[in-house]
């Protein structure tokens, strides 16, 4: 069977991480860490080469509905056989960041980790961007406690009676000034992080304002930053402004890369590298395996394209592991009690 050359570069590539990763695994992480996923917990030898910020699937663009009524049989059709080539690739874990009253189904999530080998961690959390469109009214009549203790409960007891636990808060903001709601929504986040010690990945984008007032709230309630990921932070013109946020302890989720941007995501990587925060990076797509019933918005430029490219403009191996694997460890790991 004829393998072309650029495969053969980047599944020696993979190989050369992921043995990388076994020489480094022990270093920076407290014993008893783990990662929630939707079939248990994953400890940092079984996490491997992740996607921090992707959707499996969501309701995008349609009403706000806890209950998602997916076509199942039109969903799987699609999704199995690209998460199946996701895993082809090398990829082993996938954050699904797709929202109760978004699409989230941890029912599905499982079904499809269990087909595809695809590890999947799903989340607790409203998406507050949209114009608040998937902020359920219960969010707008309960106080901070009382959302909070929603998500905590999730954490604690399992979404849905399931016992599937979530892996992180996923929370938003919309453009222009912080709103009520979701100022709201961010410090019911701190209270459940508190709670849980769930990490806080919060949709941000281009909104330094945004991102200035969740700090703020941070250190409010003492809660340090490296506990606090600038979702679609590669929206953001002035890396400055990410390199001084990655420097007080944020995590820098770069989550929008396309096989178009490649050679702009390596000329931006250069710069955290140069500044010594590689450390700080989280890289993933925005992509969505099902956006609605309609076709895949894909995820899979990362392992097929800007690891090989990478590893060719003086990325070493264990730099491209840092960023794929332990960076999402450190970012998401919680305490096993």
């Amino acid at each position: 069977m004829y393998v072309s050359p650029k495969l053969q570069i980047t599944a020696i590539c993979l190989l050369t991480i992921v043995s990388c990763q076994l020489s480094q695994m022990q270093e920076d992480v407290s014993p008893g860490g783990i990662i929630h996923s939707v079939n248990g917990k994953i400890d940092q030898q079984s996490l491997g080469l992740t996607l921090s910020h992707e959707h499996i699937m969501s309701n995008f663009g349609g009403e706000a509905h806890y209950d998602p009524n997916y076509d199942q049989a039109r969903l799987f059709n699609q999704v199995i056989p690209y998460l199946r080539k996701i895993r082809s690739l090398g990829i082993i874990t996938v954050f699904d960041c797709t929202t109760a009253y978004f699409g989230r189904d941890v029912r599905l999530l499982k079904e499809l980790s269990d087909s595809t080998g695809i590890q999947i961690i799903t989340n607790t959390g409203f998406y507050g961007a949209a114009k608040d469109r998937y902020v359920p009214a219960l969010a707008f009549e309960k106080s901070i406690s009382e959302i909070a203790d929603i998500w905590i409960s999730e954490f604690e007891k399992g979404i849905d009676n399931t016992g599937i636990k979530p892996g992180f808060i996923k929370l938003a903001f919309d453009d222009g000034s912080p709103s009520e709601i979701d100022l709201k929504l961010f410090e019911a986040g701190i209270v459940a992080h508190i709670a849980t010690g769930l990490t806080l990945a919060v949709h941000t984008g281009n909104n330094s304002a945004a991102a200035q007032k969740q700090m703020d709230l941070l250190e409010k309630y003492n809660v340090a930053l490296n506990n606090w990921i600038w979702v679609h932070a590669h929206k953001v013109p002035d890396d400055k402004i990410l390199m001084d946020a990655a420097e007080k302890g944020a995590w820098i989720s770069l989550d929008g890369c396309k096989s178009e941007n490649i050679q702009d995501y390596i000329s931006r990587l250069q710069q955290f590298k140069k500044n010594d925060l590689l450390g700080s990076i989280l890289l993933s797509h925005d992509g969505n395996s099902f956006p609605r019933g309609k076709a895949i918005r894909p995820y899979h430029a990362i392992p097929e394209e800007l690891i090989e490219k990478l590893s060719t403009q003086g990325f070493k191996a264990e730099e491209i592991n840092l960023m794929l694997e332990q960076n999402p460890w450190q970012a998401f790991t919680v305490i096993d009690p």
